[in-house]
């Protein structure tokens, strides 16, 4: 296979999750107070930035600087990206300086930093043995954070007139972040060297010679730790949410050097194609089962476009667009930029970013649950569900109420093929059956809760009733024996006459022994259940101290 790609073009997309606790906690002063996520990121990362150790990265590129919308005239960046979303979503999913005609900046939940490049250009290099190594230019990098934690690094990289096996390798080999085992590299399967540099300045580099899990998170690639040095992997401050692969959102325009209208659908072109999209190496035939292969490739491609020579595919792992040629379109001509490669790198990139982020808090949800349940299933063990555990477990199915309700559209842009392509995106990263999974799971929590709620509030008012019963029966009794009764009553108890004053100090004593077994019996019983009393009597703000930066990962 060596037709010719002319344009290769390929964001790799890290997403990760921030443990906003350990975070804040570690750096409480820009969090102090009712100060949410994402109020005092800006602060955080700029502060990092400056605090950092001495590092060749940040030496030769500098600091992440926020990269807000700040003009929204119709050549500008900002209304061409905007202009094909619908409003809602353009408030949730774009970070807009504050003032002008846009909204305030505390609306916009997500800060979007880049790193800037050097005039003469920012590569990464990566190798295996008995191969020569293959150098790409970077041309983007950008970081997204969310205001739920969720993190999402890109990398964009180019290179014009290669071989076709040559852009299989590039996105096959440059996605890997840690190896799966010591024969993947031995086999060569991932980089025995990945570098990022500047011509002969090393930045950040990774061999992946060795490694171990430390508390179930695998050894990390270098230049992904470099590129996200604001937060600390080895303290845990985030986590990545996928497997060992970036997802790979891929352009390639590919030398039409045969014509005629059924090569758009030839065997030839579909083994590229399924090579592609499934990120494989380079082959004469399928990769697969031909007969399997032809059926997953019928839920994974969208061909609105195909009779041109264009098609789109997604899976789990990556978004590809590949198209033949570099041409006009129709009514849009070459002249004003490739019109595939300007719906990829704009409104088709933003729709990536934002499935990706979809997928990636899904499964932080997912993680959550499960985490949570063990703690409530260990309290319901005990006999004994802790405030904390109910609050966390509150603040989680609000949490999931927010982002359904808040992040979540099914239909994000305002054309048919938009909505389409978003919508097949999201069908392979399973978004809805996430949702709906999730959903179920903390309908059952909170049912479980509910019903422990429920038992534990009977329990309370029979207590009541019980101590209720109690003090009044020696209410009852002393009252009846403090009563002013006269004539024979008063002179045996309350003025016995001599010879009889042991009747009168025994009444006195069975009355005083009544009362003060009342009172130690209530005291016995709010000290035996002084968890529940004692979340009452703590002010608002202090119950709130206790859980809101609150590790469930790391406890």
């Amino acid at each position: 296979m060596t037709r010719p790609v002319l344009h290769l073009h390929t964001y790799f997309l890290f997403p990760f999750v921030v443990e906003r606790e350990l975070v804040a906690e570690a750096h409480p002063e820009y969090w102090r107070g009712n100060r949410t996520w994402i109020d005092g990121i800006d602060e955080f990362v700029h502060a990092e930035s400056l605090a950092a150790a001495p590092r060749p990265l940040l030496t030769h590129l500098g600091p992440w600087r926020r990269a807000s919308y700040d003009r929204f005239d119709l050549d500008s960046p900002a209304y061409q990206d905007m202009v094909f979303f619908h409003p809602f979503v353009r408030r949730v999913f774009f970070d807009v300086k504050a003032g002008g005609n846009t909204a305030s900046e505390q609306d916009t939940m997500v800060r979007c930093y880049e790193m800037p490049l050097p005039a003469d250009g920012l590569q990464w290099t990566a190798s295996v043995a008995g191969r020569s190594p293959i150098t790409v230019a970077v041309t983007d990098l950008r970081l997204f954070l969310f205001a739920n934690g969720v993190g999402l690094l890109s990398v964009g990289v180019e290179k014009r007139n290669l071989p076709f096996a040559e852009a299989l390798w590039i996105n096959e080999m440059f996605r890997k972040v840690y190896p799966t085992s010591g024969r993947q590299r031995r086999e060569g399967r991932i980089p025995h060297l990945s570098r990022l540099h500047l011509d002969q300045t090393t930045l950040a580099e990774e061999s992946f010679e060795e490694g171990e899990l430390i508390n179930f998170q695998p050894p990390l690639t270098r230049v992904i730790r470099e590129l996200l040095y604001p937060f600390d992997y080895h303290k845990r401050e985030f986590e990545q949410i996928f497997d060992e692969r970036m997802i790979v959102y891929s352009y390639a325009a590919v030398d039409p050097d045969r014509t005629g209208e059924s090569y758009v659908y030839s065997d030839e072109l579909q083994v590229m194609l399924s090579r592609f999209l499934y990120v494989d190496r380079a082959g004469e035939q399928f990769r697969y089962d031909p007969v399997f292969l032809r059926r997953q490739m019928e839920d994974h491609l969208y061909t609105r476009w195909a009779h041109e020579g264009t098609y789109y595919g997604f899976t789990r792992y990556s978004n590809v667009t590949l198209t033949l040629g570099v041409t006009d379109r129709g009514d849009h001509l070459v002249r004003e930029g490739a019109l595939i490669h300007r719906m990829f790198d704009t409104r088709y990139y933003l729709m990536a970013v934002v499935a990706s982020f979809y997928r990636a808090s899904l499964l932080d949800f997912t993680e959550n649950i499960a985490l949570v349940s063990r703690r409530i299933f260990l309290d319901l063990q005990a006999g004994a569900l802790t405030r904390q555990n109910m609050e966390i477990a509150t603040d989680l199915r609000s949490d999931f109420l927010n982002f359904s309700n808040y992040w979540l559209f099914s239909e994000l842009a305002n054309k048919d093929e938009e909505i389409e392509h978003f919508e097949t995106q999201c069908r392979a990263f399973r978004v809805d059956d996430l949702r709906k999974e999730i959903r179920e799971e903390l309908e059952s929590m909170n049912a479980s809760i509910l019903e422990f709620n429920q038992s534990r509030s009977t329990d309370a008012v029979n207590r009541l009733a019980v101590l209720s019963m109690i003090f009044g029966a020696g209410a009852v009794l002393t009252g009846f024996f403090g009563m002013n009764f006269g004539r024979e009553f008063a002179a045996l108890f309350f003025a016995a006459s001599p010879g009889r004053e042991w009747v009168h100090y025994s009444a006195v004593a069975a009355v005083s022994l009544i009362a003060l077994a009342t009172i130690a019996f209530g005291v016995y019983l709010v000290a035996s259940n002084w968890r529940d009393y004692r979340y009452i009597l703590r002010g608002r703000h202090a119950q709130r101290r206790a859980h809101r930066w609150f590790s469930i990962r790391n406890r």
